[in-house]
């Protein structure tokens, strides 16, 4: 990018619109996430199919993700992350007009295609913008997506509850998304390619010190996507619960994600990455044991808040020690993204593949499961501690930290 110089108004002013476009990203994902139960009678597909279904947004990512790049270069940071916002916000409303597994595949698989490429366009600035600064902020961008996920989801726990066809809330809700996110980009950095500098590979292998990084955030995004997809389908099926509760357990979950993300950038510094995510390994075991054991949906609703607390932070602090664990940032921190992306393929396909087998109750055994490797592998977050240099004078002009 070019090497333009901002002053300290102008870049806290970029956090805060950032911040704002990462709560209207989790908006998003919470709205759709509480009327799956809705989406899957209307589809009339099984559990099993449900799974492959929700296999399909983490496809379109994963394919699309390395277009993002591409297009910010060709269009510049801001212009980009305006149109491919528009874009996921709009595909809210695809996958409730989906009448069978084909169409509810496709639908999915462009909804998660646009949020993989926003999500990328996003991130990029965010660390951009955490590099002006000096300091940590990753946490807490990634806890504003968690309070926007919980806006979404209280508002689809109230439609659910009214019996709101999802096909109108989704309707209604992308319209005000997608107005609330084009405001929000006209103030994030609008960086632009240098006239001399090479468009970026579409594709490139991640380095050899981002895969066992990359493994830790497998494990949180497995358990952050199986959560989310899926807690409102275990209350209704495994315990019984209404519509509106089961829809408020994904809302639990969320908010306990959210009220840790905010608070994470605080909490690493005086703990350290590796300490705070041994610790929140430990919680989100205990948590998904509580899942699995749960005779009533308060034990799992109070599960689902447990395993969200505990990986909360993990997926931020990944891509802060894959910027820091090698010569090429960029590509280690796409690397990690690649794997965590896969994740969210692998997750939703096989707790209901799992689930048509057995029970939900074995699925998230093996959520469980995973969630010990979190204290078990934190160590190779060591990287994401060294914090860079603080600022003292937030108003002085804050140039490209880059050569």
């Amino acid at each position: 990018m070019s090497d333009v110089v901002y002053d300290g108004r102008e870049v806290k002013r970029a956090r805060y619109a950032v911040a704002a476009v990462f709560t209207v990203h989790g908006a998003v994902a919470g709205s759709f996430a509480t009327r799956v139960p809705w989406i899957q009678d209307h589809a009339s597909v099984s559990a099993g199919q449900l799974g492959l279904a929700l296999a399909f947004p983490a496809l379109g990512a994963s394919v699309a993700m390395p277009l993002a790049g591409s297009i910010t270069h060709r269009f510049g940071a801001r212009t980009a992350l305006r149109a491919l916002m528009a874009l996921w916000t709009l595909a809210l409303v695809l996958p409730s007009l989906a009448p069978n597994l084909l169409t509810l595949c496709l639908a999915l698989f462009v909804f998660g295609a646009t949020a993989g490429m926003a999500d990328v366009a996003m991130n990029a600035l965010g660390v951009e913008v955490e590099n002006r600064l000096g300091r940590s902020i990753m946490s807490g961008l990634h806890g504003m997506w968690s309070a926007g996920a919980v806006l979404g989801s209280l508002g689809g726990t109230l439609a659910a509850h009214l019996g709101t066809d999802a096909r109108v809330h989704h309707a209604l809700a992308a319209a005000v998304l997608t107005v609330a996110g084009v405001v929000a980009c006209a103030w994030v950095l609008d960086l632009q390619p240098a006239q001399d500098e090479e468009p970026p590979p579409r594709f490139a292998l991640p380095p050899r010190s981002a895969l066992l990084i990359g493994a830790v955030g497998f494990c949180a995004v497995f358990a952050e996507g199986a959560s989310l997809d899926w807690s409102a389908v275990y209350l209704r099926d495994e315990l019984g619960s209404s519509a509106g509760l089961a829809a408020a357990c994904t809302t639990a979950f969320t908010l306990t994600m959210a009220i840790a993300r905010i608070a994470g950038d605080k909490v690493v510094d005086r703990y350290g990455a590796v300490r705070t995510v041994r610790s929140g390994g430990v919680l989100a075991t205990f948590g998904g044991l509580l899942i699995v054991l749960a005779d009533h949906p308060a034990i799992a609703m109070t599960g689902f808040a447990l395993v969200g607390l505990g990986i909360a932070v993990v997926v931020p602090l990944c891509f802060a020690a894959a910027g820091r664990s090698g010569p090429n940032p960029s590509q280690a921190i796409a690397g990690v993204a690649t794997i965590t992306y896969t994740s969210g393929l692998v997750a939703p396909s096989a707790i209901g593949g799992l689930a048509q087998l057995t029970s939900l109750v074995v699925s998230f055994a093996l959520v469980t499961l995973l969630s010990t490797g979190l204290a078990g592998f934190a160590g190779v977050l060591r990287t994401a501690e060294r914090k860079p240099a603080r600022i003292n004078r937030p108003d002085a002009a804050v140039p490209d930290p880059r050569p």
